[in-house]
Parts: C-alpha cells; sequence; structure tokens
C-alpha cells in the first residue's frame, strides 16, 4: 500500500469490541504552509502531497482557485485535463493491481513473487501503466509533479505529432487491458457484503471525474459548493488524520467501487462488456470487488483517452494556452475523482491573491472509518483461521481499499 500503517483489534471472547487502522505517518500540515502563500505557489506545492496522484491534486486545486476568482477556462483546457486525469487513473490503477493487490488474491507474500510466477501478465500491467504515464508526460510536461498545468489553462499544449503517438500507444494499451482483464475476472473474492452508502461525482450524462455534484446512492445530490455543509470533519484524539462522515447519517465508501455502483450506466461500451463479464449484481456491497472495478476503470479511461485524443488530434489546441485574467479576492470549492475516490479542496483568497485559507478532503480520510467498520465484521468470518493466515487476510481486506496514507496525513 502507498505509505505506512498497522491494524489493531480488540476481541474479548470472540466479540470484536473495537477495530482500529494505525496510522504509522506524521502529521504534514500542508493546510497549514498554504496561508499566506501566494495562489500560483498552491498547484506546485499541493501536488507534492503524492507520487502517486499528484495530477488530481493539482487539478483540484486549480479548479479552486479559478473558482475563487472567477476564471474561466475554454473546452480545449477542460479536456487536455480529463486526459491528465485518466492518465492519472490508468497509471494508478494499473500499480495497485497488480503490484499491491494481486498477491493477497493469490495468497502470496510478496510481490516480488508474483512477477516471478507471471511475467507475461507483470509485462501487460507495465505496458498499461507506461501509457498513463505517458498521457501525463506529454500534456503535463512530466510523469511526476506536472508542469504545464496553471489557473485558466497550460503553459504548452502537445503537438498533433504527440498525440498521435499517443493513440498508437492508446490502441496497444486497451487490447493489453482486455487480456489483463481476463486475467483478473477468473480470481474469486472472499464473500463478505456490509450495505453501504457510495459517494461520488455525478455529472447526469458522463462517468463524472472531471465534474459533477456530489451524489451517492442514498438519495444525497448536492453541489460541491455544499459538501462542507453536508458532511462533518472530526478528528479523534491521538490522531494525525480528519475522518469525515456524512452529517447526520453514516460512514461512507468512495473509489471505484463507489463509481462504478452509482455511474456504470456511463462506462465505455468495452467497460461495459467488460463489467457484464463479471456476473456482479448491482449495487455491489463486496468492498473487495473495489480491486476488480479498478479494472473496470482502466478500460474505460484508455476508451475515453483513445476517444479525447482522437478529436484533439484535429484540432487547433492554442485556445488551451492561458489568457489573461484578473486577480481578486474570493473563496473557491472544487472536487475531482481521484483514483482512489471524491478529492476535495477549499480554498479563500484575499484581494492580492495570497491564502487566508486552505482545506483539502482526501478519499482515504473520508473511507477509513467505514474500513475499520468492515474489518470489525470481517474479523468474525476469520477469526477461527491460524494467526499467520488471518493477518494475511487482514492485510488483503485493507489493500482492497487501496488507501493512500500520504494523502491521509496531508
Amino acid at each position: 500500500m502507498e505509505g505506512h500503517a498497522g491494524f489493531m483489534a480488540s476481541v474479548l471472547k470472540g466479540d470484536v469490541k473495537s477495530a482500529k487502522l494505525e496510522i504509522k505517518e506524521g502529521i504534514r500540515l500542508i493546510e497549514g504552509i498554504l496561508i499566506g502563500r501566494h495562489y500560483k505557489d498552491v498547484p506546485i506545492i499541493v501536488q507534492r502531497i503524492c507520487g502517486i496522484c499528484p495530477v488530481v491534486h493539482n487539478l483540484t486545486a486549480i479548479k479552486a482557485l479559478e473558482k475563487a476568482m472567477g476564471v474561466k477556462i475554454s473546452q480545449e483546457t477542460k479536456d487536455l485535463r480529463k486526459l491528465l486525469e485518466w492518465g492519472q487513473i490508468i497509471h494508478s490503477h494499473a500499480l495497485h493491481l497488480f503490484f499491491l493487490s494481486l498477491a493477497d488474491l493469490l495468497d502470496i507474500d510478496n510481490d516480488l513473487k508474483v512477477v516471478e510466477k507471471y511475467p507475461e501478465e507483470t509485462k501487460m500491467a507495465i505496458k498499461i501503466r507506461e501509457f498513463g504515464m505517458e498521457i501525463v508526460k506529454v500534456i503535463g510536461g512530466r510523469v511526476i509533479h506536472p508542469l504545464t498545468n496553471e489557473v485558466g489553462g497550460f503553459k504548452k499544449v502537445p503537438t498533433k505529432d504527440e498525440i498521435k503517438k499517443l493513440i498508437e500507444q492508446g490502441n496497444e494499451a486497451l487490447e493489453t487491458a482486455e487480456k489483463l482483464g481476463a486475467f483478473f475476472a477468473q480470481f474469486k473474492f472472499p464473500d463478505f457484503e456490509r450495505e453501504t452508502e457510495y459517494v461520488c461525482l455525478n455529472s447526469g450524462d458522463d462517468y463524472a471525474i472531471y465534474e459533477g455534484d456530489v451524489a451517492s446512492n442514498k438519495g444525497l445530490h448536492i453541489p460541491v459548493e455544499k459538501f462542507e455543509n453536508n458532511f462533518h470533519e472530526l478528528q479523534k484524539p491521538n490522531e494525525v488524520i480528519k475522518r469525515v462522515e456524512v452529517k447526520n447519517r453514516n460512514v461512507y465508501m468512495v473509489g471505484a467501487i463507489a463509481r462504478v455502483n452509482n455511474n456504470s450506466k456511463w462506462l465505455t461500451p468495452k467497460a461495459e462488456l467488460y463489467l457484464e463479464s463479471l456476473n456482479y449484481s448491482l449495487p455491489d456491497y463486496n468492498p473487495f470487488h473495489n480491486v476488480i472495478y479498478q479494472m473496470v476503470e482502466v478500460i474505460h479511461s484508455i476508451e475515453k483517452s483513445l476517444i479525447t485524443l482522437g478529436l484533439l488530434e484535429n484540432m487547433n489546441l492554442s485556445g488551451a494556452i492561458t489568457k489573461d485574467y484578473k486577480v481578486k479576492e474570493g473563496i473557491g470549492v472544487a472536487a475531482v475523482e481521484a483514483p482512489r475516490g471524491t478529492l476535495y479542496y477549499h480554498i479563500d483568497l484575499d484581494h492580492n491573491g495570497y491564502v487566508k485559507n486552505a482545506n483539502i478532503i482526501t478519499p482515504t480520510a473520508q473511507s477509513l472509518s467505514h474500513l475499520e467498520m468492515d474489518i470489525a465484521l470481517y474479523l468474525n468470518d476469520i477469526m477461527d483461521l491460524p494467526e499467520e493466515k488471518r493477518t494475511q487476510k487482514l492485510r488483503g481486506f485493507i489493500r482492497a481499499y487501496d488507501p493512500c496514507i500520504s494523502c491521509a496525513v496531508h
């Protein structure tokens, strides 16, 4: 998993009294670092929160800043940003699917042994991941911590030759993703479920990743700006992260499993066919399936990337180059779908463009309490296993959530 965490449960005579994920990293105080900084520094600083998903921190911060100052962007800019995000999802999911979670499905204790056992599938996962990384490199300027994306647009846009090469690479990646998907479809996941609330963005006409309202399968549907009015942040004693719960309701789940459950009718054709081949019924309340739904999203993201690249190939992208805008005081709230779930930014600027206040709500902070409730219930199923086997099952459960500890302790 990304980062370091431990797990502790208290069990008395077979009754699970508590289950707790213990974060083993120190708090980083990024929000405090932002206060007093010029708005142009914000996207550069926040994308350092995570080396696996820097793009989504960069994008969400920029969106919040644009809302605070009333900056309008072109359709070309929006399309290029969506490409960046799809590339981020492809890269992150391919990493988690094969190199972090697959060992659990195979009951192997070391991912290097997986590489030895499945060399061809390893090459497939790397090939898919390289396509996602190449998108980020071409559009954003480099693979980690993009350079070209900024408030109002882009400093530099890709050439037609670069787009053409991405299309060629994407067609190969899509074919490879279908093969790797068939490989993952053969595995049986543990039979566990708990009915829950799934929360993600919903645009009403697309598989939302970049824009939309906050919606759930339990009837919630609010503008992103109302998120902090409907969700409650809390910090428990001796914890370095803030947890998030729906006000007056309960804990909830985010990520690939939430998006597929809520937005599956907007999947691309090959992703829809792959989902149907799994023979799962929606709503699906098995958190282990978050892993296979990431495979659905890999196929979907590659298809969406190819569709957008095909449109951009014949367009003049000069409209995405940043135009002049006025710096002014304001408050901006924005959200995008990170690989692990919805990421929220709230930024308050003064009239000179300096940050007065900032709040960042990450996916792992939102799903942490949900994970602990699931584990408390799951422990009843595995309590009688030998200690080594039980530990292995618990690690696999935690990894299925794909937590990002660096983001959680931002």
